[in-house]
């Protein structure tokens, strides 16, 4: 007796900013895939325009049953860093969630989301006129902003930046 496997939703981990060639990429494949975009101002200066950037950056959803042969077309695409999962493998996704975020990023509404950084934690201003900065994660400031502390000679410099400047360098 065969044991039938249902497809589940899987959450995969991308090379950075690699999110729409991993997804065409799934998608020749014939895979079900799912990138979560929200549309957002441009934060260049020489542009006031709009752009659709991924809601998870650096991740996008998969459905597979994740048989052996799926398994390593799903990982051997370009850009493709691993399943997110546990010791025990690929954790999947609620169905409701992937249905919840497609309901989301299919409105028009403001969708708040947030990376909490962690004191001492490596970062890297991405944008603004700090970018390029290596540093540590000090603290929040005000309302949006962050603290970023670089050392130097013993001694440490701070920058207070936009919380969406930043990144965590892994």
């Amino acid at each position: 007796m065969t044991k039938i496997i249902t497809p589940s939703w899987y959450v995969l981990h991308t090379r950075s900013r690699f999110e729409n060639v991993v997804y065409e990429g799934l998608i020749k494949k014939s895979l079900e895939a799912f990138l979560p975009k929200v549309l957002v101002r441009s934060r260049r200066v020489d542009r006031k325009v709009m752009i659709n950037i991924p809601l998870f950056p650096g991740y996008l959803f998969v459905k597979s049953c994740l048989a052996p042969g799926t398994h390593i077309e799903i990982v051997k695409t370009a850009g493709v860093v691993r399943l997110v999962g546990n010791r025990s493998g690929p954790v999947p996704v609620p169905h409701e969630t992937i249905e919840s975020l497609k309901i989301m990023t299919a409105g028009d509404g403001k969708i708040l989301t947030g990376t909490s950084f962690k004191k001492g934690e490596s970062v890297m201003v991405i944008s603004g006129p700090f970018e390029g900065v290596v540093g540590t994660f000090a603290r929040y400031g005000k309302t949006g902003r962050v603290i970023v502390n670089i050392e130097a000679l013993g001694q440490f410099a701070s920058v207070e930046v936009d919380e969406e400047d930043i990144e965590v360098l892994t």
